[in-house]
């Protein structure tokens, strides 16, 4: 993932916490939260109804 999207990326949750991305499992992770969001074909997919629990 590209270190500068990652920046900008937050989570979708009310807080809008930074994420963290897990490039074996293709995730980003709410650093506040917890919530585990997937990234599919390269693209974060950041809905709340998607959310890898």
């Amino acid at each position: 993932m590209d270190p500068l999207l990652l920046e900008v990326l937050a989570c979708p949750a009310e807080d809008h916490a930074p994420l963290t991305f897990d490039d074996q499992a293709q995730t980003l992770t709410c650093t506040s939260c917890g919530r585990v969001f997937p990234v599919r074909d390269g693209l974060p997919v950041l809905l709340l109804d998607e959310v890898i629990q």
